[in-house]
């Protein structure tokens, strides 16, 4: 009681020094639930005080509206029944309360890397046994031979699918523009859309929930063939597109599993950083992304930031794998 006591203290003095006052955090939902917990509970009533703090984090967090690219599933919040949560999929969690929970990493994923390889025809067997599961990044060269996604995504073809979507993205990405959601994205000026000169640069990315979509999606790309037999590629679609000179600020992801990314259109410069308790004993890596090339990367366990270095505009697409 005593140490879920104390780290509620501590949720608290973040909140202080965020400048949420004291009065706004009693307002909220999950901080009453936690109250009324605390009153019902015995001394001994460790973990239903420590979600109940959790809850109360989560809360904070939403009232916030901090953002990065971590969040939590929609069922965790539904399981702690917290109605102010009812988005379509996932709320943000800021990083540095990311960071507090996230466990230590074995230094053996990125020991003895200097380079992140690129192969191509690749056996699933060899992939699973190399780098599928090992937390060592690679490049595949000749995964997308009879895909049309390349020939076929743009930012027009987006616009007109997403048209007569009611979801319009299941998780956005604003990065460092000022859109807030991927409608305000399509319907940006014609000229910014296309990057003419003068008009100002932009990236974002987002993941499709929509059925629909998805199939439409997936009739122009497939399972990459390197993956293994008892491998499953993910239903939702990460989706990530911009201008030369952008990309993603250096991060650590917070979902279930390794994931591919596509490199349908131009050319992205990866940049590698291992997590801060393998610094003695791993270095950052760079790659650059060419088109029609995947990158198969743990973001879970991989800090990671992307930068556009081609003239034209850059298009991912990708999914997880478990």
């Amino acid at each position: 009681m005593e140490q879920a006591e104390q780290r509620l203290q501590e949720i608290l003095g973040r909140a202080e020094k965020l400048g949420v006052p004291p009065r706004g955090l009693v307002r909220l939902g999950a901080v009453k639930k936690l109250l009324a917990k605390r009153q019902q509970s015995s001394q001994h009533a460790f973990l239903p005080v420590l979600a109940g703090i959790l809850s109360a984090t989560l809360a904070l967090v939403y009232s916030l509206g901090l953002h990065t690219h971590y969040g939590f599933s929609r069922a965790w919040l539904k399981w702690h029944q917290l109605d102010v949560y009812d988005q379509v999929c996932t709320i943000s969690m800021p990083d540095q309360l990311t960071k507090a929970f996230r466990p230590p990493e074995d230094c053996s994923m990125c020991q003895g890397i200097n380079q992140v390889e690129k192969v191509s025809k690749i056996s699933p067997h060899h992939f699973e046994e190399t780098y599928a599961y090992t937390g060592r990044p690679v490049v595949v060269t000749d995964a997308m031979e009879n895909w049309t996604a390349q020939h076929v995504f743009s930012f027009q073809f987006f616009k007109e699918v997403y048209e007569e979507s009611p979801l319009m993205g299941c998780q956005f990405f604003p990065y460092e523009t000022e859109f807030t959601q991927l409608r305000e994205v399509f319907n940006m000026s014609q000229d910014r859309a296309h990057m003419k000169d003068g008009t100002r640069p932009w990236y974002i990315g987002w993941s499709n929930c929509d059925d629909r979509v998805a199939r439409i999606f997936r009739q122009h790309y497939g399972r990459p063939y390197f993956l293994p037999p008892t491998a499953e590629s993910k239903k939702l679609d990460w989706i990530f597109m911009g201008s030369p000179g952008y990309g993603a600020h250096m991060h650590v992801d917070n979902v279930e599993h390794p994931s591919w990314q596509a490199q349908l259109r131009g050319r992205k410069k990866w940049t590698l950083e291992p997590p801060p308790e393998c610094y003695y004993q791993c270095g950052p890596l760079e790659v650059t992304v060419e088109p029609g090339e995947i990158i198969v990367l743990d973001t879970n366990r991989w800090y990671h930031k992307t930068l556009i270095v081609s003239d034209e505009m850059s298009i991912t697409i990708g999914a997880e794998y478990d």
